[in-house]
Formats: structure tokens, sequence, C-alpha cells
């Protein structure tokens, strides 16, 4: 994911020092990249610890986005798209994950982070293209949520 940087850093710093225990990650559709954030943050993160995603627009979970975690050991086949009122509460630390769209709006008290990352979904052109895009995604996300659950 060229082009990002590092402002994420102390983003994720910052959650892992806030000792949450309720982490939900938001955009859209809940069908890629916060279904992405989840499977992922669920496989790092320590007993105790809860983990959601939701949507404004719930849809459906992209396929590409069960291979993409499938193929680093991580099942999300169970998962399906949720709404935002769909989240139990409380919620401690919230990260949305909209790049191109309006991001959802999370109206509790909690600690808020910005992720922009691109909709992989979005991706059109070569065969593959759009897989490649779920990979560059789930990268990116299993090496910032390796600092936000850094024991």
């Amino acid at each position: 994911m060229a082009g990002l940087g590092e402002s994420w850093r102390s983003d994720a710093d910052a959650l892992r020092d806030l000792g949450f225990r309720h982490i939900l990650f938001l955009c859209v559709a809940n069908s890629a990249r916060s279904q992405l954030a989840e499977g992922i943050a669920r496989h790092l993160a320590p007993a105790g610890v809860r983990v959601s995603s939701a949507g404004s627009e719930p849809s459906s979970v992209r396929p590409h986005a069960v291979a993409v975690l499938a193929e680093v050991g991580i099942d999300i086949s169970g998962h399906h798209s949720k709404g935002v009122d769909d989240v139990v509460r409380p919620v401690d630390a919230v990260v949305t994950l909209c790049a191109e769209e309006v991001c959802p709006v999370w109206l509790g008290d909690a600690h808020r982070v910005h992720w922009g990352l691109p909709d992989p979904a979005a991706v059109r052109g070569r065969p593959g293209a759009r897989l490649d895009a779920f990979r560059a995604v789930r990268d990116e996300l299993r090496r910032r949520l390796a600092v936000v659950f850094a024991r």
C-alpha cells in the first residue's frame, strides 16, 4: 500500500496503550475492510478482548475477503455483515476504515481512530487485480494490528 506512510503508527500505539476491552471496525458495507480487520484482530487479540465489525449499509461478506484470510490461516467463512445497531455495547475503541466514501459515525463514547484504506472491492482490471487488492489491504491491516496487539 504505497503512499500510506507511517502516520497510523501513533494511532496504533495509542490503541495498544488504551487497554480496551472491545474494539469495533467500521466501514460502509461491512463486506471487505472491516471484515478483514475483524478476522485479523480476533486472531491476534488476547483472551478477554471482544472484536466486532459493522457497517452503515451492511451487505454481505466478500468471497475475496474470506479467501485472502484463509491464505494466512484465518477463517471468517462464518462471518456475516452487521449494521451499527447490531453492535454489542460498550465499545472502548472504534477504527474507521473508509477512504473513498463517507464513513459511518459512532456516537457512543469510545476512543476513535481513522485508518483510511482503499476499498479492494472497488478494484477493476486484469484478472486477479481485485484479489491482489484484497491481499494488499489484508497485509496492511496485519502490519497495523500487530502493533495494536503487541504484547
